[in-house]
């Protein structure tokens, strides 16, 4: 599988197309890129972590964008593009390769890097430092800060799990699954739930507010893997429980016996591990609180309707 190029890589292969002073849409752009590349209808598909775009558009995206900051393409229509006398300019001077580095002699784009001040306007924050050091897009550098900063907080919040008190790991249990809709009321859902003596909590709960089926819960706050027979032990109770589908959590993790275990049985079984455990508190606001917030906006083309962009 090829790897898609970052988004500097395609500033020279971008231009050329224009080269031959023809307006050109963006999807045609990014048809005759993925050419070039050699790139797979899988590969185009190949989403950034947020799962919102693929990598092959935002990266031809801001390949297209430095280039216009750049004076080097411009619009002529919404989505269609034609080259610029400086940037035929550029393409006569045939240059090995144009990155951010290259573009750094055009004022345009200086003033465009610029753009971003703190309070006394001095030069602009780190963020953007960052940004035009590295050879992600700016959208693939926030992904990555994100996906740094929730995993150092689920490996924060599986430590603190491991040294509560099995009292307090039941409540936090409980508290999760009613937060992801089981149980029906916190109240309901603490009533089904009891203590067994291996600091592991065990009971049956509603899989919805209406009650028209039950899970069965076994969790354990231990430090050991969990092996197949904890799991085929877990599959055994729920005969005795009546129950088609149980939930087995625990604050380490599974054998890869265990995990094979489960896909073969009649019962349905999820399997929990520590890791998944503090993703789902992270996501379902459990020992966790909201510290900042930053939305991404995009430009609401229906607004502008008609209007060239």
């Amino acid at each position: 599988m090829v790897a898609v190029p970052d988004y500097q890589s395609f500033m020279l292969p971008l231009l050329k197309i224009l080269g031959d002073q023809k307006e050109h849409s963006l999807k045609e752009i990014m048809e005759k890129l993925a050419s070039e590349f050699n790139l797979s209808k899988e590969e185009q598909k190949e989403l950034l972590p947020s799962g919102r775009q693929s990598k092959f558009v935002n990266r031809v995206g801001w390949a297209r964008t430095y280039l216009k900051k750049a004076g080097l393409l411009k619009n002529v229509s919404r989505g269609i593009f034609i080259i610029t006398e400086r940037g035929l300019d550029v393409l006569k001077s045939n240059p090995p390769a144009i990155d951010v580095k290259y573009l750094e002699q055009f004022p345009e784009f200086i003033e465009f890097r610029n753009a971003t001040k703190n309070e006394n306007g001095d030069s602009k924050d780190k963020t953007m430092s960052v940004v035009y050091s590295t050879n992600g897009t700016p959208e693939e550098i926030l992904e990555s800060s994100y996906q740094t900063l929730r995993q150092e907080l689920a490996n924060e919040l599986l430590e603190r799990i491991k040294k509560c008190s099995p009292a307090f790991f039941e409540k936090l249990v409980v508290d999760l699954l009613v937060a992801m809709g089981y149980g029906g009321s916190r109240s309901d859902a603490g009533r089904a739930i009891g203590k067994s003596g291996d600091e592991g909590i065990d009971g049956i709960i509603n899989e919805d507010k209406l009650g028209l089926d039950v899970v069965y819960i076994q969790a354990k706050r231990w430090e050991n893997t969990v092996g197949r027979p904890v799991v085929q032990a877990f599959a055994g109770s729920l005969e005795g429980q009546r129950a088609r589908k149980g939930v087995l959590i625990t604050t380490s993790t599974f054998s890869q016996e265990a995990k094979d275990y489960v896909k073969v049985i009649e019962k349905k079984i999820v399997l929990i591990d520590g890791e998944r455990l503090a993703q789902l508190m992270i996501d379902h606001d459990i020992g966790v609180s909201e510290q900042a917030r930053y939305i991404v906006k995009r430009i609401d083309i229906d607004y502008f309707g008609d209007e060239e962009i």
